[in-house]
């Protein structure tokens, strides 16, 4: 589990093509610092598994399966990915509650900026708007972000300086994909209530 707090900007060191599978080596310092084989890492929001480490640098296997569904298809070595080390029971939750399991892929619609702060729309897939509300949750490639207004087939959000300094998100362009994570306690809320309907 995560929080959708990016503590480190990594650069994917190698990507090693293996036919329905890549072993992803990334670059990084901060999330290393105690970070053991078998250990959890989200990437863009996708928690991965630490399967080797050399110094400073890490891998990953990254399954068809991920592939097919996130943005990790398409990285090249030098592109920079944010990471951030799976949760303790003493970590401050921060953001909210991150699995690091990516619903879909999204697309950068546009962004505007402003004196201090960024507006920046992502469109999603249909079935994924009707987890989303005005002031909630969803995670954009791996970061915690408040939905300023969901519009249906897309929604904004808005980024302060932080985020657009220690982020990917400060350097995604219109046409860019992006990974998004719903709310998990919106999809068991919704299951919930269709099960109460279904015995009612």
């Amino acid at each position: 589990m995560f929080t959708g707090i990016v503590e480190e900007l990594g650069t994917v060191a190698g990507v090693e093509d293996q036919g329905d599978a890549i072993r992803l080596s990334i670059h990084a310092q901060h999330v290393l610092s105690d970070v053991g084989l078998g250990d959890s890492i989200a990437v863009n929001g996708c928690c991965l598994t630490v399967a080797e480490r050399d110094g400073d640098t890490w891998t990953a296997d990254v399954m068809q399966e991920t592939l097919d569904k996130t943005s990790l298809a398409g990285v090249q070595p030098g592109d920079r990915v944010n990471l951030e080390r799976a949760v303790t029971p003493t970590t401050r939750l921060g953001g909210h509650i991150v699995q690091g399991h990516v619903d879909a892929v999204g697309t950068v619609v546009g962004r505007t900026p402003s004196e201090h702060w960024e507006v920046v729309e992502v469109s999603l897939p249909a079935g994924l708007d009707r987890y989303l509300v005005d002031k909630g949750s969803i995670t954009v490639d791996g970061v915690s972000l408040t939905v300023v207004e969901a519009k249906g087939g897309s929604f904004t959000v808005s980024l302060i300086p932080e985020t657009l300094a220690r982020t990917t998100l400060g350097s995604r362009q219109p046409g860019d994909r992006v990974n998004l994570e719903v709310d998990v306690l919106a999809k068991h809320v919704e299951k919930l209530l269709a099960s109460r309907e279904e015995n009612a």
